[in-house]
C-alpha cells in the first residue's frame, strides 16, 4: 500500500491486520475474542482501582475526573488513528478497551502514589 498523504497512514498501518482477519473466519473470531477479553479485563481493572481509591470526596473526585479525562483522550486519539473505512466495529471495541485501560492505569498510578 502506497502512502500518498497523511490520511493514508492509518490504512497502511492496519491493512495487514485487515488482510489477516479476512483470511478465515477463525482469524476474525480470534480478533473479536481477544478484543472482548481485553475489554472485560480493562473494565475490571479500572473498576477495582476505582473501588480501592474509596468514597467520593474532594480528593477522590479530582482523581476520578482526571481518570475520565485520560479516557476521553484515549478515545479521541483512537478516533484519529484507527481507520473508518473497514472493520470499524472491531476498532470500536479496541477503542473502548484502550480507553478503559488508560483510565485504569491512571487510577493505578494515583493509588500507588497516594497510598503507598
Amino acid at each position: 500500500m502506497k502512502i500518498k498523504s497523511i490520511s493514508d497512514i492509518p490504512n497502511a498501518i492496519f491493512y495487514p491486520l485487515k488482510s489477516w482477519a479476512e483470511q478465515s473466519s477463525g482469524n476474525w473470531n480470534i480478533l473479536i475474542g481477544v478484543g472482548g477479553l481485553l475489554l472485560i479485563g480493562s473494565a475490571i481493572f479500572a473498576y477495582l482501582f476505582y473501588k480501592k481509591i474509596g468514597q467520593d470526596d474532594e480528593r477522590t473526585n479530582k482523581i476520578f475526573l482526571k481518570s475520565s479525562y485520560c479516557m476521553l483522550w484515549a478515545i479521541i486519539l483512537c478516533d484519529v488513528i484507527f481507520p473508518k473505512d473497514y472493520m470499524w466495529n472491531i476498532f470500536f471495541l479496541f477503542k473502548y478497551t484502550l480507553a478503559f485501560l488508560a483510565g485504569g492505569i491512571y487510577l493505578a498510578v494515583q493509588y500507588k502514589k497516594d497510598f503507598s
